[in-house]
């Protein structure tokens, strides 16, 4: 249970920070590019890459402090950090086939669904 808390802190904590730092930065660039966002995404990517290979490198972590970091805090930080890692981690295990499929099915199956929620919440509103 003490776990399951310490995830959910971290990941208040993460989207705190995404929304604070995508915040700043979309109002600093002053673009109407998604600057924020990808800046978010980048730096997600960068630190779940990182906290992993320590993590992996054994005996270095525990896997408390690495679900709190990488499940928690990144999570909440961003979500494409997790989907940069599983689809490096296929990459890794020498199945580039199945790592182009979760690029693909990610990037059209979040266009799809976005536009069904979009879709949704406007017919449900009127």
């Amino acid at each position: 249970m003490l776990r399951f808390v310490l995830i959910c802190c971290g990941g208040a904590f993460g989207t705190g920070a995404r929304y604070l730092l995508g915040g700043w930065i979309a109002r600093t660039s002053q673009s109407t590019f998604p600057f924020g966002t990808l800046s978010v995404n980048l730096l997600g990517s960068f630190a779940i890459g990182l906290v992993m290979a320590i993590a992996m490198r054994g005996g270095s972590m525990s896997e408390t402090t690495r679900l709190v970091l990488v499940t928690g805090v990144l999570g909440g930080f961003t979500t494409y950090s997790a989907f940069n890692q599983e689809t490096l981690e296929l990459l890794r295990q020498g199945a580039p086939g199945l790592g182009l499929l979760n690029v693909g099915a990610t990037l059209a199956g979040c266009l799809v669904a976005g536009t069904l929620g979009t879709y949704v919440g406007t017919t449900s509103a009127s």
